[in-house]
């Protein structure tokens, strides 16, 4: 796999400084693995995009230079996206999987009817005839479109060197957009984007079970990414 990311022989003491950078930094690829387990679900082999991401992280180091307070932004949006390359490359989200995540949906929707609030991941596994892991799975799948959809955007966006918008307009755009969100969304995207909270930890924080933030996480991104014309 590394070899779709080829990397030229450094002399020895570049090599060992870019290696005391990738040691100091290295939080920052399980960081953005973290957050890309809610785009990828089953189909995640941690150990494998952890490699890839070090070849990112290693590419944001060769092309930044010394890090300043800046680096780390720079650094996880280049390791995020050699993983995202990674997963485009490939087939990571089958037509059985979607298919699956909708049903999910179909069985959470007729629950709510019955009981009159969102059914915990247990009940849901109980009425779908699957585990509360295959729930959560699905319910991380079942977002991955709308999470696409934006990073590809933000990728396009953030390229001036192909006719995006610089940096300020970007941040400025997205402003916009967030602003006209309700604001739970708003706080739900924060946490995930700002503060860097997977789904689990949002749960955790916001008192709903992990499925339920990968609903309106969903939801967050579709209104984001209708407000950015990106429907």
């Amino acid at each position: 796999m590394l070899g779709s990311y080829p990397v030229s022989a450094p002399s020895e003491d570049i090599a060992g400084e870019e290696t005391h950078l990738l040691t100091r930094y290295a939080y920052l690829v399980k960081r953005v693995c973290s957050h890309l387990r809610s785009q990828v679900s089953a189909g995640f082999d941690l150990e494998d995009f952890e490699q890839v991401g070090l070849m990112g992280l290693l590419e944001a180091i060769r092309r930044y230079g010394e890090p300043d307070e800046a680096f780390e932004a720079f650094a996880f949006k280049r390791i995020r996206g050699a993983i995202l390359d990674e997963l485009r490359r490939q087939d990571w989200r089958p037509r059985s999987l979607r298919q699956a995540a909708h049903n999910l949906n179909h069985v959470r929707r007729t629950l709510y009817k019955e009981l009159n609030r969102d059914p915990s991941d247990e009940e849901l596994a109980q009425a779908a005839g699957v585990s509360v892991e295959e729930v959560r799975e699905l319910a991380y799948a079942n977002q991955a479109e709308e999470m696409q959809c934006l990073d590809d955007w933000l990728a396009k966006g953030g390229d001036t060197g192909s006719g995006g918008m610089d940096q300020l307009e970007l941040q400025r755009t997205l402003a916009q957009a967030l602003a006209q969100m309700p604001e739970r969304q708003r706080l739900l995207i924060a946490l995930y984007y700002q503060y860097d909270l997977n789904m689990k930890e949002i749960a955790l924080t916001l008192g709903l079970t992990e499925s339920r933030v990968c609903q309106l996480h969903k939801e967050c991104l579709a209104t984001l990414n209708q407000l950015l014309g990106n429907d």
